[in-house]
């Protein structure tokens, strides 16, 4: 104890104010039971459970073959940054050019960069909850101060531009929301979104990160961003990337959409940090843009159907309710209905965090509390996991929430 006192006090504000990813804590908690040979359904990662497309590997095997393995431009491959561009202007009708592009080391990068560049110490970032879990810990490592706007399972989620007015103040900075959304899978309409854009127009001084990492995975027409409103446009920063499309999380490849002075500061960032991101992944970036959404619309299928199956087994459990995502691949249940119950040890269910546990340790199935989105009376599930493997969660929740008393 007195050597954990001794590394703290020389550890700096900044990393002892920051908490542990709680996604990727529960990932982690999974693995170690499952190593002691337990066998572990992890519902817990935000994680396609497909390959990325043989088209796309094909691409990073040509890459190494033609030599590109020396450092890359920091802000990306200019070919790289056009794709970006021609995929905007096709698939969203958004007009950037290259010099408005910065590719960073996964849209987690992007978010943090944009963050670092944007607050001072005392700026505040307007949150809407649920929200994924690093959106207010990169805000405290700026300095800055999150101030929230809680939504509930009856409004799907959603804010309105009522709330949205009312939680800003002299110090707002900065808007940071996703849509399809994590934790919960929400999608914002274009009228919706329209009604918030009202908002920020009477407030010139509030920039707008949009987090569109889950675009693609999008059960409603199509895709809204809110970048398409050319009346708060240049103070939109768009975040997105090929890891949740493309099933490319391990390649580590996202970017930015902003204004040529907001990209030029990501840039001064990221030549001081990282650099440029790898250049094989860049590479294969450029094929998975440039060659279409075939892969994407099959994995989306997948995503629908399964979607489907456990909105109805989770409707099926007594205590639980929930709604219907319309994006993303996440269920965010409602389960304070079973706080306060005790396990078969008498332990007591204080929240989402120890039911969390409590389905780990009993029903061995990995989800993560929802106290860690900004909501403790939830608890947020992943279907990306096979028909299989999503039935028999499905039956252990049921089964384990069953034996609390």
């Amino acid at each position: 104890m007195l050597l954990h006192r001794n590394i703290m006090s020389i550890l700096s504000d900044r990393i002892n104010n920051l908490s542990e990813s709680a996604t990727l804590k529960m990932t982690k908690l999974g693995r170690e039971l499952a190593a002691k040979g337990v066998n572990v359904i992890s519902l817990s990662v935000g994680e396609p459970d497909f390959n990325t497309p043989e088209h796309v590997k094909e691409a990073a095997k040509k890459a190494l073959d033609d030599n590109f393995t020396r450092y890359s431009p920091v802000p990306g491959y200019p070919d790289l940054r056009q794709a970006i561009v021609n995929k905007l202007k096709q698939e969203n009708n958004l007009d950037y050019d290259i010099s408005q592009i910065v590719v960073s080391t996964g849209a987690k990068q992007s978010l943090s960069n944009v963050i670092l560049t944007l607050i001072n110490p005392g700026d505040e970032v307007i949150i809407p909850t649920p929200y994924w879990v690093s959106y207010s810990e990169m805000v405290t490592l700026a300095e800055g101060k999150s101030v929230f706007i809680d939504a509930s399972i009856e409004s799907d989620f959603k804010i309105t531009p009522a709330q949205l007015e009312a939680a800003i103040t002299p110090k707002s900075k900065l808007f940071m929301f996703s849509s399809p959304n994590n934790p919960t899978g929400t999608v914002y309409s274009k009228d919706e979104l329209a009604a918030l854009a009202k908002v920020f127009e009477k407030h010139p001084n509030i920039f707008i990160l949009s987090d569109e990492i889950y675009e693609h995975i999008n059960f409603v027409d199509q895709h809204e961003s809110i970048a398409q409103f050319e009346s708060i446009k240049d103070r939109v920063i768009i975040v997105n990337g090929f890891s949740k499309a493309f099933a490319m999380t391990g390649w580590r490849l996202g970017y930015i959409a902003a204004s040529k002075e907001i990209a030029a500061a990501n840039d001064k960032l990221q030549g001081q940090t990282t650099s440029g991101t790898c250049s094989i992944a860049q590479r294969a970036g450029i094929v998975a843009y440039e060659q279409g959404l075939a892969t994407v619309n099959e994995m989306k299928k997948a995503f629908a159907r399964r979607r489907q199956l456990v909105y109805d087994l989770l409707k099926d459990i007594p205590g639980v309710k929930t709604n219907l995502p319309e994006g993303a691949f996440y269920f965010f249940p409602e389960v304070s209905s079973f706080f306060g119950k005790k396990d078969a040890d008498g332990n007591v269910i204080k929240g989402s965090g120890d039911l969390a546990l409590y389905l780990l340790n009993v029903g061995h199935v990995a989800t993560v509390g929802g106290d860690s989105f900004g909501n403790d009376n939830y608890i947020r599930l992943s279907y990306a996991a096979s028909d299989e493997s999503l039935v028999e969660a499905l039956r252990r929740i049921k089964e384990a929430l069953g034996k609390l008393s």
